[in-house]
């Protein structure tokens, strides 16, 4: 079974796919170990060398790994389930085969011992980056650099980086018309490692310089147009690698005001793409709180739709996680209330339940910021007026639970909530429909709403029944 290679992307059509991480438990006691069975097929998919992701496993996990690549055998000390080792195939992933802007697995990693830097370049975008370097296999990965691979790992010629050559080898011994040895002193078969080791990864790369002296296996010295090109594209890149780093000197505020600028200006320019938006909210590291700034930016009057338009955007953020679907709602209780109130307030109580439809706001939620009102975002008497305005929805929603909780007792039958209600009423369309039952509480009717927002028993007045919402006239 394959997987998307960025896991966090949901589309079945995805074209980047790896095969499922499988992992086997061997030994017991103090011997116990855990083969990756299929690491190597893995690495293939990554375009990166096998040894890479076992030595993240191993910095993750704190434990030992062993490499023997000629019998295609990747181990980790202990024992370790696959959906754990899956998980932590995700973070390197991110970290060192994703790129940063357009989220392609299609990089190339450039390593430059010297300068003690790896360079990330996209090939899908272009797009090119520094890795994050505080991780401990970057020192690994500067130890050993990636060859030029072919399938499977293997070695197709000159490696990346720099490395020491040695007098008397290679070229060299060509030049004085022996053939070229391995480590052993044996002929070696044309285009063949010229090194002992026996891990092609673990080989340095074939010698250029005859005086020993380390050199850069790069452009920096072609006497090109296009080499000159490419220097200004570097030097650019890394200028703006700079203002990455100087952006997370900065407070919280000040990242998310960045935040809302970046995405105020893709939606003036209506290009609002749901992993751009992503990426730059997790490098400024305002992930949790971005919803805030999303609700604030991409809905306003207009809002029905905008919920439909944006809805992957949303998701991206929402998605799993309550915490940032509270600040969501933060910012919509804000344009709501606050700057579109004369045009949305009269239709909170469909936007709410539109919000709820579309799973950008799970019922839990939902109920939790009703019934704890805050004025962190708008004013008291404003939020009090939100939710006397969604009173019926909430209403609607808590009794679906109890109901279907009823019916879970009482036969067994587990039931979905929008399939119930306490007056016995039928679902059609998404919309709930009530019965003339006296003690029905249907989404269009309700109790009334005190001073705090919350339900009473009181049963409505004549005046009161005339102000009830209709969701569905609106």
């Amino acid at each position: 079974m394959t997987l998307n290679i960025d896991r966090s992307n949901p589309d079945q059509f995805y074209r980047y796919k790896m095969p499922r991480l499988v992992a086997k438990v061997e030994g017991s006691g103090n011997g116990i170990k855990t083969v990756v069975a299929n690491i190597t097929e893995i690495a293939k998919s990554l375009d990166r060398p096998p040894a890479y992701p076992l030595k993240y496993f191993g910095y993750e996990l704190g434990a030992q790994t062993m490499i023997d690549s000629k019998n295609d055998r990747y181990i980790v000390n202990g024992a370790h389930e696959a959906p754990r080792l899956q998980e932590m195939l995700d973070g390197f992933i991110k970290k060192f085969v994703l790129c940063q802007s357009c989220n392609n697995p299609e990089t190339v990693l450039q390593v430059y011992p010297k300068k003690n830097t790896i360079k990330q370049n996209c090939a899908a975008c272009g797009y090119s980056c520094m890795v994050d370097m505080k991780h401990k296999l970057t020192t690994y990965i500067l130890k050993n650099p990636p060859a030029e691979v072919g399938e499977y790992g293997e070695s197709k010629g000159k490696g990346k980086g720099k490395v020491k050559g040695r007098k008397g080898s290679g070229k060299e011994d060509e030049k004085n018309g022996g053939s070229k040895t391995n480590g052993a002193g044996d002929k070696a078969a044309p285009g063949s490692p010229t090194t002992e080791t026996e891990n092609p990864f673990d080989a340095p790369p074939p010698v250029d310089a005859v005086d020993g002296d380390e050199f850069d296996d790069d452009w920096g010295d072609e006497d090109t147009e296009q080499a000159r090109k490419r220097t200004r594209k570097e030097l650019t890149n890394g200028i703006k690698n700079l203002t990455t780093n100087d952006d997370l000197d900065k407070t919280e505020d000040e990242r998310l005001d960045l935040f809302y600028e970046f995405v105020k200006k893709r939606k003036q320019g209506d290009q609002v793409d749901d992993k751009e938006i992503l990426v730059e909210a997790e490098r400024l590291e305002v992930k949790e709180k971005a919803p805030l700034i999303l609700a604030r930016v991409l809905l306003d009057t207009n809002m029905m739709k905008q919920i439909k338009d944006y809805r992957k955007v949303f998701l991206r953020f929402t998605a799993g996680n309550q915490r940032a679907q509270k600040y969501f709602l933060g910012g919509v209780e804000h344009i709501v209330g606050v700057a579109h109130s004369s045009e949305l307030m009269p239709k909170a109580v469909v936007l709410f339940k539109e919000l709820y439809d579309r799973d950008i706001l799970e019922e839990e939620v939902l109920v939790d910021w009703y019934d704890k009102p805050t004025k962190k975002y708008v004013a008291k008497s404003i939020a009090e007026e939100i939710r006397k305005k969604v009173f019926p929805f909430i209403k609607w929603l808590k009794e679906a639970e109890s109901e279907t909780d009823e019916s879970d007792e009482d036969d067994g039958i587990p039931l979905a909530p929008s399939a119930v209600n306490k007056a016995g009423g039928d679902v059609k369309g998404g919309n709930v429909v009530g019965t003339n039952n006296s003690k029905a509480a249907t989404i269009n009717g309700g109790p009334k709403v005190n001073g705090n927002g919350i339900g009473t028993n009181t049963p409505p007045t004549e005046e009161e029944d005339e102000e009830e919402v209709d969701i569905d006239a609106i």
